[in-house]
C-alpha cells in the first residue's frame, strides 16, 4: 500500500506541477490575465513584458503553471484553421503563439491561446529551444 501511495504522489506531482515548478526553471513565462502581459524570466532576470491576449468571453485560458509540450516554429490551427507561428504548446490544444492581429494586443480576444506579437513569439521560441523545454515553464494567473 506504500508504494502506490508513493507512486501515485510521484504521478500526480509530474501530471500537476506546483508554483515552485516555475521558480526552479530556467525561463518562465509568465502571462497575467488581468493586465493581458506576458514577463519573460531567464535565471530570474526580468527579459521582457508583451502584451498579450487571452481568451476573449466565452473561452478559457487555462490557469496554472505548466510544461512545455511540443514546439512547432510553423503550425495551423486543425479547428480554426489560422496560422500559429512559433507555438509552444503547454496543455492539450492551448499554446502561446504568434498572431497577425496585432492590434487585438493588450486585450482578451482568442479561442484560449496566449497571442504574442510574432516576433515576440520568435523570441520565446528561440529561448525555449536554448534553454531546452524541460528547463521552461508557463505560469498563467488573474
Amino acid at each position: 500500500m506504500k508504494q502506490f501511495l508513493l507512486i501515485f504522489a510521484l504521478a500526480v506531482a509530474i501530471a500537476f506541477p506546483t508554483a515552485g515548478d516555475a521558480v526552479a526553471a530556467r525561463l518562465v513565462a509568465d502571462v497575467d490575465i488581468s493586465s493581458q502581459t506576458m514577463t519573460v524570466r531567464k535565471d530570474g532576470r526580468v527579459l521582457y513584458r508583451w502584451p498579450v491576449s487571452t481568451a476573449r468571453p466565452g473561452k478559457v485560458t487555462p490557469i496554472g503553471t505548466f510544461r512545455p509540450q511540443r514546439m512547432h516554429r510553423k503550425w495551423r490551427s486543425t479547428i480554426y484553421g489560422s496560422n500559429m507561428p512559433y507555438s509552444i504548446f503547454f496543455r492539450g490544444p492551448y499554446a502561446i503563439h504568434g498572431t497577425g492581429a496585432v492590434s487585438r494586443l493588450g486585450r482578451p480576444a482568442s479561442a484560449g491561446c496566449v497571442r504574442l506579437h510574432t516576433a515576440n513569439a520568435k523570441r520565446l521560441y528561440d529561448l525555449t529551444r536554448q534553454v531546452g523545454p524541460s528547463n521552461m515553464r508557463v505560469r498563467i494567473r488573474h
